[in-house]
């Protein structure tokens, strides 16, 4: 006998109170806490349930009563479709606001630790058009928004007879062998699929984007040719359900000094086919400095273990942070969002209080950026991090930029930084770290306060896992400076530096 199908939950007329984590915000109903996306504090909305406990609850909303006084109008066309830039339907002003009161909540929360005062949040220069960085995504299964998929729907069952959610998930193409096929049409014909970003939350529907406004040209016109030549070469858009396809991404980085780095990725290791898109890309857009390809025949997305080869150009691209360069290869780490890394590193610098005389130690140093950005105000530079590749990197930005005082070290911190370590290289006055979301190793944070350096600057892309860390820290350590920086407008993340004195115990 089947089980019979629970009724949905739908809260109706909930007004939406103030802003929570992961770019959702919150209201109460009969004392339980409400976690609703797509809304803004202000709100008036029938909220359907998809998750619903003793004391919390998850849902959507269904209908919009009352739109909140905080709302302005999006500027981009996939709003609410794409899975980037969940807040465009609030002001920068407002984003920054609950940004800074996010860093803040977290750390307090969680901590549980005596703080300094918070300063005010470093806004980004530019809200649009800020990323180095931008991957766009073949595939096969185009995702419709709603909009379009309600002019071809039949009108909804009302909220009481359960039939809401159909019309409130998301809706695919969901077989290419089920479209219908168009005949060609001067020189080209229809590509089934989409070229764009993933839609929120599902690993195979993609937004087709007709413009992006995170990254300047010739972002859309690298999009757009390459789209455009696959319709009339007949290329294959990548199946991520059945690992066939020929084009599967195309990855661009475009640098302030004006280099831009293109590399095509695809699924087949067919290089007529790609040397022929690669010359029309040359030909159709000069702004490209080099030009890269990958074959990347696995099941992921990877590249961190397959070999980038460059068609045309050095096969990298020099960036600049004030009047350091840095190498950034197909596979290097660098922050995406140049002119807020300089901030970023500025405020690192700022709170490591170096004099000329200092050993820096720095942890997590990917390529070296920190470090190297810091470095003349240190008399040496010690860079540890996992990741052998990226310390190739740092040791050539190293040299890029004529420093003899920076050494760079492939391994794990907890390993490397023992006594014979420290005789060799001398005991750290100023530890920088800057971990991943995650935050650090407990092994990690014990080392740290082994060593015990007078001053740590812990820089997080996670407060919460950052406030985790520096409850542990709180043994040896003083928390004397805490400043939030705003890397990514429009999203829900945010970066914190944090200045750790040793105490004088």
């Amino acid at each position: 006998m089947a089980r019979k199908r629970k009724k949905p939950t739908i809260l109706e007329k909930m007004r939406v109170e103030d802003y929570a984590t992961e770019g959702r915000s919150l209201g109460r109903w009969q004392g339980k806490v409400v976690f609703v996306e797509r809304t803004v504090p202000g709100d008036v909305v029938d909220v359907f349930l998809y998750k619903n406990k003793k004391d919390w609850a998850e849902g959507y909303p269904l209908v919009y009563h009352e739109l909140s006084d905080k709302r302005v109008t999006p500027f981009c066309s996939h709003f609410g479709d794409c899975g980037g830039c969940q807040w465009q339907m609030v002001s920068y002003d407002e984003q920054l606001k609950f940004k800074q009161q996010q860093v803040k909540d977290a750390v307090q929360r969680i901590a549980k630790i005596p703080l300094p005062e918070f300063s005010p949040i470093v806004g980004a220069v530019n809200d649009r058009l800020y990323r180095n960085k931008l991957e766009y995504t073949f595939g096969v299964y185009k995702y419709i928004p709603e909009k379009e998929f309600q002019k071809t729907k039949e009108a909804s069952p009302s909220p009481s007879e359960g039939g809401v959610l159909e019309s409130s998930i998301s809706k695919t193409v969901s077989n290419i062998e089920d479209s219908p096929k168009v005949p060609p049409s001067e020189g080209f014909r229809e590509v089934i699929g989409a070229v764009g970003f993933h839609a929120k939350g599902l690993f195979d529907k993609i937004v087709d984007v007709q413009q992006c406004h995170l990254q300047s040209e010739p972002t859309n016109e690298v999009r757009e040719a390459t789209r455009q030549y696959a319709a009339a070469n007949d290329l294959s858009f990548y199946d991520v359900r059945r690992h066939t396809g020929f084009l599967r991404n195309v990855q661009l980085r475009i640098c302030d000094t004006g280099e831009v780095m293109v590399n095509v990725i695809v699924g087949e290791d067919d290089f007529k086919k790609t040397e022929g898109l690669l010359k029309y890309l040359q030909q159709t857009i000069p702004a490209i400095t080099t030009l890269v390809y990958t074959v990347n025949t696995k099941w992921n997305d990877s590249l961190h273990d397959l070999n980038p080869v460059t068609y045309s150009g050095k096969g990298y691209v020099i960036e600049k942070l004030e009047d350091f360069q840095f190498k950034i290869g197909p596979k290097s780490f660098f922050q995406t969002n140049t002119k807020q890394a300089e901030q970023l590193y500025k405020i690192t610098r700022d709170f490591a209080e170096l004099s000329g005389n200092e050993i820096v130690y720095d942890l997590y140093c990917g390529t070296g950026s920190i470090g190297i950005f810091v470095s003349k105000g240190a008399k040496k530079i010690i860079g540890v991090e996992m990741i052998e590749a990226a310390i190739v990197d740092a040791k050539e930005n190293a040299t890029l930029n004529g420093l003899t005082g920076a050494e760079f070290f492939a391994g794990d911190v907890i390993d490397i930084c023992n006594d014979d370590f420290f005789a060799a290289h001398g005991r750290p006055d100023v530890i920088i770290t800057d971990p991943p979301r995650a935050g650090m190793h407990p092994k990690l944070v014990q080392k740290i306060l082994d060593i015990a350096a007078p001053t740590v600057v812990y820089v997080s892309c996670n407060p919460a896992t950052q406030a985790r860390d520096l409850n542990m820290l709180a043994e040896k350590y003083e928390v004397t400076k805490m400043q939030p920086v705003d890397m990514f407008p429009h999203t829900h993340h945010i970066e914190n530096v944090a200045q750790l004195k040793l105490k004088n115990n």
